[in-house]
């Protein structure tokens, strides 16, 4: 299975940021999708940075993946807490694998589920999720910008990492 593993921003515009711990998604994220590559010793992985937004679908295609997925972190008012993943409306492996990988998250992260997400090319995300080819999902595993949640995750690091790399492999056979 080859995977393009997608990470969420940019140095340049590194996404909803936590003013407390001074970390931000891409930061947070770039380091996840490391740790996902080294430690679960895929065949096939490729991280993707994006360089434009628009851009982003066109070199995730050009890898010919099976599945994408894009490392992102929620982020609200500060209070706001919970687990998503988002995945293109009509897209049914899509609908499948995001249930996969939120049904590990909260079970690790053990935060609020907010369920899987479906969503149109006008949505928040929707332009990544439609446009790639290969069945792609958004994970939005907890609120950044949340003390409690980003502490959650830094705790469960581990965890939430296996759980990914995990995710992984429970849905080669949905691709």
């Amino acid at each position: 299975m080859r995977i393009a593993l997608i990470i969420g921003h940019k140095k340049s515009s590194p996404g909803a940021c936590n003013r407390s711990y001074g970390i931000c998604e891409f930061e947070f994220n770039e380091k996840l999708a490391h740790d996902i590559a080294s430690i679960g010793k895929f065949e096939d992985l490729h991280i993707v940075y994006r360089r434009t937004y628009s851009a982003l679908p066109g070199d995730v295609n050009s890898l010919e993946p099976d599945v994408a997925v894009s490392l992102h972190c929620n982020a609200f008012n500060e209070k706001a807490t919970g687990s998503e993943v988002l995945f293109y409306h009509s897209s049914v492996k899509g609908k499948e694998i995001a249930k996969v990988f939120q049904r590990n998250v909260v079970r690790v992260l053990g935060l609020t589920d907010r369920g899987i997400k479906p969503k149109g090319t006008e949505d928040r995300g929707g332009y990544i999720l439609r446009y790639t080819h290969a069945p792609c999902i958004i994970i939005e595993p907890f609120f950044i910008d949340n003390d409690r949640d980003l502490e959650t995750v830094r705790d469960r690091y581990d965890d939430f990492v296996a759980a990914l790399i995990n995710s992984f492999k429970e849905i080669e056979s949905i691709i």
